[in-house]
């Protein structure tokens, strides 16, 4: 029997800022090197998902005093690699 599952709450500003957070530093780690044994459309996808996410995050009107600058830094830096990554 299948379960429908059903949330009465979004996550919080901060759970979403931790989210983002994540994101950048996945981001980070992958511009400066990939995992081992992890294929370059593997490292590519990573960094592609994780900048849409960040685009998303930036985007969404729930921020009041969370520092956004290392998402936009984060963003820069991913499509700066996609950009020279092919």
């Amino acid at each position: 029997m299948s379960e429908n599952i059903q949330f009465n709450e979004s996550p919080s500003p901060a759970k979403r800022y931790s989210a983002a957070l994540d994101s950048v530093n996945l981001i980070n780690a992958r511009v400066a090197s990939g995992l081992p044994n992890q294929t370059s459309e593997e490292r590519r996808g990573d960094i592609d998902r994780n900048v849409e996410h960040l685009k998303l995050a930036v985007a969404w009107n729930i921020w009041t005093t969370e520092n956004l600058a290392p998402l936009n830094s984060a963003i820069s830096a991913g499509e700066g690699w996609l950009t020279l990554n092919p």
